[in-house]
């Protein structure tokens, strides 16, 4: 009876989910086409990929879907499961904030930038007191703010072509979630009163915007001395998401390659130290039998200058 219960409740709660991500352009050439469109897609589609249905979905199942439940075979790529648990690991391990036991830097803060559903800021929240998630998809944004306050939500998981089954996420019962707020924004016109971070995470983001390197310059400003920069990417250059003038890898200049790794050294070794790199994999379901395995690099860069 309990489970019933509960299940109620959350379904009641996705109504007013549901009807959001039900007010998207309709008409649109292709509009039919991205909305059925699984996130792991190569077709691009820019940021209205992330306004539907199924990317709520597949992200919540990304994010908050139990080891067994993302990939239950025998066989299969484990080390890229508890991917947001990994990334919140690797600030915790690298942002000095958090080992200042005198008090007198204040509470640290955290940005999860491109939080998606919130995964991550809330895994973040096991140990920094303060964590702003924001994203630029508004139905993101929703999904998350919904998961602050009941701390469930439901969601469809696909199994074969139109057979679908329902599923909960669940942020884990010892994160305290009121550490964490989610708010919608651009991470390339980031507010000016955003700044002196104690860490910013990026994960899988820096490829998806139209104006990375205004980011990259953004950051200077937005992380105080000492803090980190947790920048995470597969370099998953497409025209759909960024127009080809604006990447910062992956193509050839003068006959030679351009790597995206060796742009970020250079726009930031200024004001930042490389202090760790490492591959991260990732894992997407897409359905029962199909996944999308991705590997990030994971770089840490820690703000120069004298802390407080």
């Amino acid at each position: 009876m309990a489970g019933i219960v509960v299940g109620s409740v959350a379904g009641a709660g996705l109504t007013l989910l549901i009807q959001r991500l039900s007010k998207l352009r309709k008409g649109g050439k292709g509009d039919g086409e991205i909305q059925e469109r699984s996130t792991t897609s190569s077709a691009g589609g820019g940021a209205a990929a992330y306004e539907t249905k199924k990317a709520v979905d597949e992200y919540l199942q990304f994010h908050f879907a139990a080891p067994t439940d993302l990939l239950p075979y025998a066989n299969g790529p484990k080390e890229a499961l508890n991917f947001t648990t990994r990334l919140a690991q690797l600030c915790e391990r690298h942002c000095e904030a958090l080992r200042d036991f005198t008090g007198e830097r204040g509470d640290a803060v955290a940005l999860d930038l491109g939080c998606a559903v919130g995964g991550a800021a809330f895994e973040l929240a096991r140990a920094f007191p303060h964590v702003l998630g924001i994203d630029y998809s508004h139905h993101f944004v929703d999904a998350a703010n919904y998961m602050k306050d009941k701390g469930f939500c439901e969601y469809e998981a696909v199994v074969e072509g139109d057979i679908k089954a329902t599923c909960m996420a669940a942020v884990p019962a010892d994160i305290d979630r009121t550490r964490v707020r989610f708010m919608q924004g651009d991470a390339c016109a980031l507010p000016a009163d955003l700044a002196q971070l104690d860490c910013v995470l990026a994960a899988n983001l820096l490829c998806r915007l139209p104006e990375p390197m205004a980011f990259i310059n953004r950051c200077r400003s937005l992380i105080k001395p000492g803090g980190v920069l947790v920048l995470v990417s597969p370099y998953s250059w497409l025209k759909g998401w960024t127009d080809k003038s604006k990447w910062l890898g992956g193509y050839y200049k003068d006959g030679k390659p351009v790597r995206t790794y060796d742009t970020i050294c250079a726009a930031l070794s200024p004001d930042f130290e490389l202090v760790a790199s490492s591959d991260v994999p990732f894992l997407i379901r897409e359905h029962a039998r199909k996944f999308q395995w991705g590997c990030s690099n994971a770089l840490v860069w820690k703000r120069k200058g004298r802390t407080a």
